[in-house]
């Protein structure tokens, strides 16, 4: 059902009450994958940068890292469901170490060549932006063509996020998930 949903545009939130719904918003936050823009201060960062990037290795525990904080919309369904995704090969983590801690990370799901993010976190400053920079990298080396960010927030802005037309979305979305990309090996 899932999967069906995000072909379809839509994707899911848990409730404080526990109930599951489903949201498709007038407009569609987006990362463009090719012309991605890393501000300098951050390529400056990476480059000397004491972290250690891992894909797939920790996806529960990158979303009890985004879950932590005072309210979250990761239920226990959503847990559950995007694990299972994980597990058929559909769901997937960039996940950012130090030190053999786990201190960021992001994670999504990939259908064709689209990628939908679904939340980030950080323990230690820039460890969510060091995942998602990697993440945008890995998602155009392997020829992804779009990164769907349900909203567009502050934060995802300064890499050239920004909000398209719901009607733009869904034509850009059905030629994505017809395309093949392929996140793993």
């Amino acid at each position: 059902m899932l999967l069906s949903a995000y072909c379809q545009g839509y994707f899911p939130m848990g409730m404080d009450n526990g109930e599951l719904r489903w949201f498709l918003p007038e407009w569609r936050g987006i990362l463009p994958v090719k012309d991605f823009h890393v501000p300098r201060r951050l390529e400056r960062y990476l480059k000397t940068h004491p972290f250690e990037v891992r894909w797939n290795t920790a996806f529960l525990d990158v979303m009890k890292g985004c879950a932590d904080r005072e309210q979250t919309w990761i239920t226990d369904d959503i847990f559950d469901s995007y694990q299972r995704l994980h597990e058929l090969g559909y769901a997937h983590s960039a996940e950012v170490w130090r030190a053999g801690r786990l201190v960021g990370g992001v994670y999504g799901v990939a259908i064709g060549a689209a990628f939908f993010g679904e939340s980030m976190f950080s323990r230690e400053t820039q460890a969510s932006k060091v995942a998602l920079v990697m993440l945008q990298r890995r998602l155009q080396d392997r020829g992804f063509v779009m990164h769907d960010t349900q909203w567009t927030t502050e934060h995802l802005a300064m890499f050239g996020g920004h909000e398209i037309p719901c009607d733009q979305y869904l034509k850009m979305l059905q030629r994505a998930i017809r395309k093949q990309a392929r996140f793993v090996d």
